[in-house]
């Protein structure tokens, strides 16, 4: 046998590395710089979160669980996603170890060799490579960008979901746009799947990211608001973003309950259960979390405002607002090849950003920066970046 037979499969062999880790791996351990690559914050779980996890170690919750997750948990889920979108039970539910588990799972159970799946994008990357895993043919369809932010042409979404699609795959609030589907858009799109038989599969990891929502109950718009158990409707969640659990690796799936049976034989192929006093944690953080998650998006809206503010003052830089998630996703003049940008900014000012090809080729001449630090962090990024501006 040659070396060669004993590699990866090829679907395996073409995907795509990271573009943010290949950033991220030329700056870590770097002393000085300034880490705004990942979507997460520069802040530790809230301490209530902590205890229930430690607490639960110290009760020697260390056996394995139900391969759909602890019955307190998938509770407290049922009784949260009720609230936030209406009627759900536990049999709707999956919990997983984290939302990219979720996805893959999902997937796994969707989608054959050669199935057509469609995806808006900019999206995070593996968004777009996972499906071609499991041997799909990935259709992506492209926002625009204007005064305005970022926009769906709807028409152009639907044009693409042609009956031979077998899912679509919408993250809304988008990472790394901001981006955020509305209503009419969602209903325009639910129909169309709904009469070709289409699945949505729902990444809704930011949905509690968003500014634009009632006070005290931000709340992105979601496809879960406007469907029923009987659509082919499947909602991924994670605890990573709302309660900043990124560490902590604990998601969720709501979709039909004849998915869930299946997803359950596939929860146990892959990693039999989330671990127990993890999943006590999310308990502590569902039940009592709201003030966490509404003091987190406050803070969050005020750094998008004070660095939206100041990219803008930079004479190469066109940034505007999101509505949702944890990014600026700005363009800079003059920026042809955004790897090349930001690996510059790492080793020669300290700075880390992601660079917007890392989101797809509609991403190029953009980059990624996550407002989810301090504005004493967030200010001198903008100095350095300005400083990295002009060489450019």
């Amino acid at each position: 046998m040659k070396f060669a037979d004993t590699l990866a499969r090829p679907a395996v062999q073409a995907l795509a590395a990271s573009k943010i880790r290949e950033v991220a791996n030329a700056g870590i351990g770097r002393p000085g710089v300034l880490p705004f690559w990942f979507g997460e914050p520069d802040t530790v779980t809230p301490d209530f979160i902590c205890q229930e996890g430690i607490a639960s170690l110290r009760a020697g919750e260390t056996f394995y669980t139900h391969n759909l997750g602890i019955a307190p948990l998938r509770e407290a889920l049922a009784g949260y996603v009720a609230r936030l979108h209406g009627a759900c039970g536990t049999e709707n539910l999956a919990v997983t170890n984290s939302g990219m588990n979720a996805l893959a799972l999902v997937q796994q159970a969707l989608i054959a060799p050669a199935d057509r799946v469609v995806v808006v994008t900019p999206v995070w990357p593996n968004l777009v490579e996972g499906p071609k895993i499991l041997g799909a043919q990935v259709c992506t369809v492209a926002l625009d960008f204007g005064a305005a932010g970022w926009t769906l042409d709807v028409q152009r979404l639907l044009d693409a979901l042609t009956p031979q699609t077998r899912l679509l795959i919408v993250n809304s609030p988008n990472n790394p746009t901001g981006w955020t589907m509305p209503r009419a858009q969602q209903q325009v799109v639910m129909e169309h799947c709904r009469k070709q038989g289409i699945w949505i599969l729902a990444d809704d990891a930011y949905e509690r990211l968003y500014f634009d929502g009632e006070p005290g109950r931000s709340v992105a718009p979601s496809f879960l608001d406007i469907s029923t158990w009987e659509d082919r409707v499947v909602s991924v969640n994670t605890f990573s973003k709302s309660w900043q659990m990124t560490g902590w690796r604990l998601g969720w799936i709501a979709a039909p309950q004849p998915l869930i049976d299946d997803l359950a034989k596939l929860i146990e192929f892959n990693t039999s259960c989330a671990p127990g006093f993890v999943q006590r944690a999310g308990v502590r953080a569902v039940t009592e979390g709201e003030a966490a998650v509404a003091s987190f998006v406050a803070r969050l809206k005020s750094n998008r405002d004070f660095l939206i503010e100041r990219l803008n003052a930079l004479p190469q830089v066109q940034a505007v607002a999101p509505p949702g998630a944890m990014y600026a996703f700005f363009k800079v003049q003059g920026v042809h090849d955004s790897l090349a940008f930001c690996k510059r900014l790492v080793t020669e000012f300290d700075l880390g950003l992601a660079p917007g090809a890392a989101f797809g080729p509609e991403g190029e001449g953009f980059i990624r920066w996550c407002f989810a630090a301090t504005e004493d962090k967030l200010a001198d990024g903008v100095q350095r970046l300005a400083r990295g501006l002009q060489t450019v």
